[in-house]
């Protein structure tokens, strides 16, 4: 019977476990699925402005795109969530169904000992029971077998009571279990239904930017154009600051050289000196005087090395700390092209971005999205570009119809560092870059904030 009572006790643990993770898992689910939600619901209000511009564009389709996959996502984890419900609905049944089983073997086995406490319900025969005991120690035992036997019988009342009260408990939770899994369910197919109708929207758009096939062919061409002009130009800007970095470098090294070479004459001059007095005074035999060397003092010029190594390592070790929390370099956050490899669905379109391209309102306020150093101001065809130096990195800020910085000026983040062009309608686009010293471009999208 012990062994019985063992048993059902694990078996509550066990579902109670279960059920304390599921709730776990669920109530992460559903964190997931209002992040997702947030995010299409910007995406919602970023297409509500483009909408004002006449012509679709590739950053209409971009977002249309990325709302599409993240309405993917909702439905899968909602899918996960009624998977998640229903592998609960399961264990219920399971648990329920070794709780009736339990109760069952519980009843029979009071029931027997309750015919037979009434089959000895007589006072004598306890009595009797008692005193036919062979000893005292004897009759002691059956004592106390008797209390224990009652004392089970009690027990036993109270394990099918508490077993049914289980029961009853696991029963509402698989009814609620199952309403909540008819809510999900519902969920799922208004999802679809939506799913079904931005899928719909995405066609349109694709459709809309296909009869304008030419003048998009056209943009990308002058896009990759502009893009080869950058790229040189970047790469020639750190260059330059590289080469004007060991310029200076070498230039403190050869000074500290010339200041060494310097103390070290001079003190071979004063020993020089110094022996030669000692030679004139020798016949007169006046005490030789110790000439005590001076210290060669260190030049200046190490402290000014090792200052700007650190500078520029300090930089760069802060700039990198902000990764995933830089500000955008412009209010608005309609990325046309992504960065690395571009792909349209429905569009013979593929290239590849150095940087992103995000679309704003012309005139647009071009801010630094990190303190730094005007490294370059330089000018593609109608348009300007700004590059900013965080130490060993570089942010480049290119389509620009004015610079409001000189080359040398030191920014601070957020600072406005031009105006954005205009393309067309009243937008423009921003193209913005992230490079390392190494000259190799970084994806923008991983340092700024979300």
């Amino acid at each position: 019977m012990i062994k019985k009572i063992w048993i059902l006790l694990l078996i509550v643990a066990s579902s109670l476990g279960t059920f304390a993770q599921n709730a776990s898992s669920s109530a992460d689910l559903k964190k997931q699925q209002a992040a997702i939600q947030k995010e299409i619901d910007e995406l919602k209000q970023q297409l509500a402005e483009t909408n004002k511009y006449k012509r679709k564009s590739l950053a209409e389709l971009n977002l249309v795109q990325k709302k599409l996959r993240l309405r993917e996502s909702q439905i899968k984890v909602i899918n996960d969530q009624i998977n998640l419900i229903q592998s609960d609905i399961n264990q219920s049944w399971r648990d329920i169904v070794k709780l009736r089983a339990e109760l069952d073997t519980l009843k029979i086995q009071y029931q027997k000992s309750v015919v037979y406490a009434y089959k000895n319900r007589s006072n004598y025969d306890f009595v009797n029971f008692i005193f036919s005991a062979g000893s005292f120690n004897d009759a002691l035992k059956r004592m106390a077998y008797l209390k224990s036997y009652r004392a089970y019988r009690e027990q036993q009342a109270i394990n099918i009571a508490n077993t049914q009260s289980q029961l009853e408990q696991k029963i509402n939770n698989l009814n609620l279990s199952k309403k909540e899994k008819s809510s999900a369910l519902e969920e799922q197919n208004k999802q679809f239904k939506v799913l079904a109708e931005e899928r719909a929207e995405k066609n349109a758009v694709v459709s809309k930017i296909k009869s304008q096939e030419r003048e998009l062919t056209k943009e990308m061409t002058a896009k990759r154009k502009q893009d080869n002009k950058l790229k040189s130009a970047i790469s020639a800007a750190i260059k330059r600051e590289i080469a004007a970095e060991k310029k200076r470098l070498a230039e403190l090294e050869k000074e500290r050289k010339a200041k060494e070479d310097a103390a070290r004459k001079a003190a071979a001059a004063a020993a020089a000196a110094a022996k030669k007095e000692e030679g004139s005074t020798a016949a007169t035999k006046t005490p030789t005087k110790t000439v005590e060397e001076k210290p060669v003092s260190k030049p200046t010029s190490d402290a000014d090395v090792m200052e700007i190594r650190e500078e520029i390592k300090l930089a760069s070790n802060i700039f990198e700390k902000n990764q995933g929390g830089l500000p955008w370099p412009v209010n608005s956050r309609r990325i046309t092209m992504k960065f690395g490899r571009n792909k349209y669905e429905g569009l013979n379109v593929d290239y590849e971005n150095e940087g992103i391209t995000i679309e704003a309102e012309a005139n647009s306020s071009i801010k630094a999205v990190f303190d730094g150093e005007v490294s370059a101001i330089f000018t593609i065809g109608s348009v300007q570009a700004v590059i900013l130096k965080h130490g060993k990195y570089f942010t480049t800020y290119s389509n620009l119809s004015r610079v409001l910085v000189s080359k040398g000026d030191k920014v601070k983040t957020g600072q406005l560092i031009g105006r954005l062009e205009e393309k067309e309608g009243g937008r423009g686009e921003l193209e913005f870059l992230i490079t390392n010293d190494n000259q190799i471009n970084l994806n923008p999208e991983l340092w700024l904030g979300k």
